[in-house]
């Protein structure tokens, strides 16, 4: 599934292709977040066009809205959204288990009611991944148990057990439903801020040779150098000839140092929800276009950005988007955002070809974080 072509010689950043069915993506690889079969505010051809082969959707909201037999209709998630790439379909068990008032976990699954009417639902391991193969997902996670920053050893064991107990039977019912081979199912590892738990969920896991595995219950309140500490720590007891993926990170500070510790994928809403809110990525660092200085401001976010909010329009009518409430600017600055770190991206995997990834990482961050 992953082809490595290089690996950079003072860090653990490694580059080359995932192969998925709708098309090879190159690695390290940031997957824009569709969480509704959208990403807000693009057209899947835009995200084409930027060079995006690989987005993400969640199996939660897509099976309350608009349910599986709607998409089963329209012959599963690509053709229902029109988005000829590959796709990454998450569990929803994040999003279940960021409801804990809403929901029951046992054995056998998780029961919850619904965000949205209130209505109860079930989700076993076995039916998430029913749910993503009529999705068509291409990458499929398991349905796994998320602790909350701060809980006891006792719940963090709890979450490792149930995760590798469901993740066998996931695995199971993958075989058995998914004969072509069509999707990969990924496993995740979970253990908290408790590095033993952390070691025994990824040797448990890893027994069961899934196509691939992702880091779980990381960027969920930590401080960075704890995040950092154990993003390292979890990852280097991943296989190194799967793909590895850590799940809802999405700042280049973050981003880069995931790519430094191997990581080959990752995802977060950031980009596309901070542009909304009239915020861009520029090498200085982040702009907040509603900021009154911008108002008679009649140069470009970024000279040298080819995207059309960048070509088009300056800083001043984009601010005048923002402060009018006009849907175009939310759509501009998140071409812009997803134009900028897909362009990071390239720059990166380029820097791990010539073995100067380090000195990229320094560099980029300095300026990023010298604007203040």
């Amino acid at each position: 599934m992953i082809s490595i072509c290089a690996s950079d010689p003072n860090s653990l950043a490694r580059t080359g292709v995932l192969h998925l069915p709708k098309g090879d993506v190159p690695i390290p690889a940031f997957m824009p977040v569709g969480t509704n079969a959208t990403v807000k505010a693009m057209r899947h051809k835009a995200l084409q066009e930027i060079g995006y082969s690989l987005i993400l959707g969640n199996t939660y909201h897509l099976f309350l809205r608009p349910g599986m037999d709607i998409i089963a209709k329209h012959g599963g998630l690509h053709r229902f959204s029109s988005w000829e790439g590959n796709i990454l379909t998450d569990s929803g068990g994040f999003q279940v288990f960021s409801l804990p008032s809403f929901r029951k976990i046992s054995e056998e699954g998780v029961l919850f009611r619904s965000h949205i009417d209130g209505t109860q639902h079930f989700l076993s391991p076995e039916s998430v991944v029913d749910m993503q193969i009529v999705l068509g997902s291409d990458i499929q996670m398991q349905l796994d148990v998320c602790s909350a920053m701060g809980v006891n050893r006792e719940k963090a064991v709890e979450s490792v057990d149930l995760t590798t107990s469901w993740a066998i039977r996931a695995k199971k019912r993958w075989q058995e439903q998914d004969e072509g081979g069509r999707s990969a199912l990924f496993g995740i590892v979970q253990g908290n801020f408790f590095k033993d738990l952390r070691r025994e969920s990824a040797l448990r896991l890893s027994e069961l040779e899934l196509p691939g595995y992702a880091v779980g219950g990381l960027s969920v309140g930590e401080d960075s150098d704890t995040f950092c500490e154990f993003l390292h720590y979890t990852t280097a007891l991943l296989p190194t000839e799967k793909p590895r993926y850590v799940m809802g990170i999405g700042t280049p500070e973050y981003m880069l140092e995931a790519i430094g510790a191997g990581v080959d994928i990752f995802d977060c809403v950031y980009p596309t929800r901070v542009a909304r809110n009239g915020t861009c990525f520029t090498k200085e660092g982040m702009l907040n276009l509603k900021n009154t200085r911008f108002k008679d401001d009649l140069s470009p976010i970024c000279s040298e950005c080819p995207c059309p909010a960048c070509v088009d329009y300056s800083r001043g009518y984009l601010r005048h988007l923002f402060a009018t409430g006009e849907i175009l600017g939310p759509m501009l600055i998140t071409h812009h955002n997803l134009l900028f770190i897909h362009t990071l991206m390239e720059r990166v995997r380029r820097s791990i070809r010539e073995g100067r990834f380090v000195s990229l990482k320094s560099s980029f961050l300095e300026r990023f974080r010298g604007a203040g």
